[in-house]
Parts: structure tokens; C-alpha cells; sequence
């Protein structure tokens, strides 16, 4: 019996297709939904190697793109360990029919799972109780509370939503409270310390804001990396090849081994260019550098006073007078009989 996957049309009028996925995110769903591991319960075990040597990716670039669905998209859910992977949309697009068949299909894909996290993971958003029960039943053991717990009263329900909150911490380790905790520990850090540095030396004011401020090698550092940031978004989101790594390592030297005076503002305009001119090749984003460094322009606005010059030397040329006919010099005087004999 053949096996293939169903995807609906409306796969196409999802906005998060449409507005957020370059056309390798949409390739890579694709696969995600339609390769040979996939199972009907939306959970199958797969390597980052087969995945690259399916679509022709390098390992670098498969990871680059499972981070994006994970943590940017939150699509997906991968573990490490036991390399099995979970689809979010999965029951919400494909379980809605049930039946014995069906049902002992999923029980015994539900079986072979390991990460019983994930089965929770597919199961919230499954539209079918009849199936959405089956998914919890097998991840039963890990949410019910003991006896005891069972026999608490309502005084005790804040505890079991406690609970459950914990558990959402822990299958979101990269969620927005994660995120505010990290940032308080660090707060109550500085606090503490600030406070000892203020007790040991009240009264050395210069000494406490020199410690605040950070060092001028960790600025430039922060600088870098966010100007490298920033040419890397604009290379992704304006069609230059998400998966090309080379071109954009290649791209990023010249933030450190170009003379230009402002080498970020000089790159994205390049590129701003070749957008323009829609040769997006990394060819032709270094030939312009190329040209500004011969030509010694090393700022924008440099760019800007070069290009007006050149357009008024093009207006000069189109209206300057040519003579017609050959030029004779002033001053001669035609002398037929020249050069006879007498």
C-alpha cells in the first residue's frame, strides 16, 4: 500500500508562510511534512545528516533552520537525545477522522515514542477529543499527581496549577518568563554587588562609575556583532540566498579588512544596489566595493557627491557643440601652384 501525506491548499494563505518564511523555510516545511519518516502521529525519529542529504543542505544550514522553527516560528520540537521530532500543527491539520483502524495506528505510533513530552506538545492543539484523549492517556503517568495529592481538597488547587505552569516552563525553556527570571537574577546580581562595593567604599564615586562602565574592547565587540547582524537580515530578507554561507562569510570581511570609513553603511548600500539593478550575486555586491575603493570613496555621502558629479560630466558631454566638417587651423593660406616645378 502507498504511503503519502495530505497538504491542504490553505498551507499557502497562512500568514506565517506568506510574511515570515523565506523560500527555504517554505521548502524545509514542506519536507517536514511530506518526508519518509513521517508518521500519523506527527512525531518520527530523524538525524540532522538525513535531512541534509535529503535536500542538498549543509549539516550548518539544517541546524540554522530547525533553530528558526523552534525558537522563531515555534513550529517544531526536536530532541537532542532520542533525535525524535514533533510537528505543533500536525493533529490540527491531519487528525479529524477516527475509527478503530485509525485509532490503533496512532496507539501504536504512541508507543514507540520516547519523548513523551512531544506527545503532549501535538496533542493540545488536536481539534478530535476522542484522539486528543488518547494522546494525554499516554502521557498520564507524567501529569497525574500521586494518592495523596488526589485526595487534597480545593484549598490544595493552586498547587496542581503550579504544577502545571512548571510544566510549561520546562517544554518552553525559551518563553518570555524564562527570559524576565533570567533577567531579575542578573538585577539582583548587580544589586548585591553594588551594594558591597558601596560598603567597602562609600565614598569613592569615580572608582564605583569606572566599574559600571563597560570596556572599550567589549563596545566594540557589541558593535561588531550587531552590524554583522544587520547585513545578515538584509542578505536574508531580500532574496540573496538564506542558505548561502559562504557568500555571507565572504561578505562580512569586508566590515574588518576594507578601507572604508563607515563599512556597514557602505555594505548595505551596496547591496541596496544590486536590489535596485536585481543582480542579488556576490559578484556583482563586490564589484561595487571594489569600484567605491578605487575610486577612493569611503563614506555614503561620498557615494552621493561622486554620483552627482558623475551625472553633471554626462549632461556636460550631451550638450557640448561638435563642428561639422574637418578643422582648419587659423592662419593658412591655400596655395594651389605649391610644390610644382616652374
Amino acid at each position: 500500500m502507498g504511503k503519502y501525506r495530505m497538504i491542504h491548499t490553505d498551507f499557502w494563505d497562512d500568514p506565517v508562510v506568506i510574511e515570515e518564511m523565506t523560500p527555504e523555510e517554505r521548502y524545509f516545511y514542506l519536507y517536514l511534512l511530506t518526508n519518509t519518516k513521517t508518521t500519523q502521529i506527527g512525531i518520527y525519529r530523524i538525524t540532522k545528516k538525513q535531512i541534509a542529504f535529503d535536500l542538498g543542505y549543509s549539516i550548518d544550514t539544517v541546524q540554522m533552520l530547525m533553530e528558526r522553527f523552534i525558537h522563531q516560528h515555534k513550529l517544531i520540537r526536536y530532541n537532542l537525545e532520542t533525535r525524535e521530532l514533533a510537528i505543533r500543527n500536525w493533529g490540527k491539520e491531519n487528525l479529524h477522522k477516527g475509527g478503530k483502524p485509525v485509532m490503533d495506528c496512532i496507539a501504536s505510533e504512541l508507543k514507540a515514542v520516547k519523548d513523551t513530552s512531544l506527545i503532549q506538545y501535538v496533542a493540545e492543539l488536536i481539534p478530535k477529543q476522542e484522539i486528543r484523549d488518547l494522546f494525554e492517556s499516554f502521557c498520564a503517568p507524567e501529569n497525574s499527581l500521586s494518592n495523596e495529592d488526589s485526595k487534597q481538597t480545593e484549598e490544595n488547587v493552586p498547587v496542581e496549577n503550579d504544577l502545571n505552569e512548571a510544566k510549561e516552563d520546562s517544554l518552553y525553556p525559551f518563553t518570555i518568563r524564562g527570559e524576565k527570571e533570567k533577567e531579575k537574577q542578573k538585577e539582583n546580581k548587580k544589586e548585591k554587588q553594588q551594594q558591597k562595593q558601596q560598603a567597602f567604599t562609600p565614598f569613592i564615586e569615580n572608582d564605583h562609575n569606572r566599574e559600571n562602565t563597560p570596556k572599550v574592547e567589549d563596545q566594540a565587540k557589541n558593535q561588531q556583532s550587531s552590524d554583522a547582524q544587520e547585513i545578515i537580515d538584509f542578505w536574508d530578507n531580500n532574496g540573496f540566498g538564506y542558505s548561502n554561507l559562504n557568500a555571507k562569510e565572504q561578505l562580512l570581511l569586508w566590515l574588518d579588512h576594507s578601507s572604508f570609513l563607515q563599512p556597514k553603511e557602505m555594505i548595505l548600500k551596496a547591496l541596496e544596489i544590486a536590489c535596485a539593478m536585481n543582480k542579488r550575486r556576490l559578484n556583482y555586491v563586490v564589484g561595487i566595493l571594489k569600484n567605491w575603493e578605487n575610486e577612493s570613496i569611503l563614506t555614503v555621502n561620498e557615494i552621493e557627491d561622486y554620483n552627482r558629479q558623475q551625472s553633471v560630466r554626462k549632461k556636460r558631454s550631451k550638450t557640448k557643440a561638435v563642428s561639422g566638417g574637418r578643422y582648419v587651423p587659423s592662419g593658412f593660406t591655400l596655395d594651389i601652384t605649391a610644390g610644382e616645378d616652374e
